[in-house]
């Protein structure tokens, strides 16, 4: 004959120790095991086990001692920093294009970073006069154009 659970009656469970509680912690932030796979194995209500994670959460922040406006800081310092190496890469393939003759970018690349490498090319031709393919610049300098006068 089957015997009926009393579900009127509440269940009791064991004290965790902390190093239970973080040992559960660890595994469900790295993926192990679920919530509610360590409510089963470990016999903790899946409430109690929020908890600590909520509670283990800010402890890992205390921790490290990173408030949200540091870590904001933070992030905009990388986003400075990898705006810097974009544009000197999109200069590096400008110039590259300038002394090939080779519209790599056209060919290669997303059609706005193509747009902001040909605004390069136009600044750098504007600035320094056209290149040939060996890189030398052809700008007409102040002497050749007063050596051309003197000669007619």
């Amino acid at each position: 004959m089957k015997t009926q659970k009393q579900h009127w009656l509440k269940k009791s469970y064991q004290k965790a120790t902390l190093e239970t509680k973080l040992f559960v912690v660890d595994q469900i932030q790295n993926g192990q095991i679920s919530t509610n796979s360590a409510s089963k194995k470990y016999d903790v209500p899946r409430t109690t086990i929020t908890y600590w994670l909520r509670k283990y959460s800010t402890l890992v922040q205390q921790n490290t001692g990173m408030s949200k406006n540091d870590e904001i800081k933070k992030l905009k310092e990388k986003i400075e920093e990898l705006e810097f190496q974009k544009d000197f890469q999109q200069d590096i393939i400008a110039d590259m294009e300038l002394i090939t003759g080779v519209d790599m970018a056209k060919k290669s690349l997303p059609k706005t970073l193509a747009k902001e490498i040909e605004l390069k090319k136009k600044n750098r031709i504007k600035e320094n006069g056209s290149m040939d393919v060996l890189g030398s610049l052809n700008k007409p300098s102040t002497k050749d154009s007063k050596h051309k006068k003197t000669k007619k």
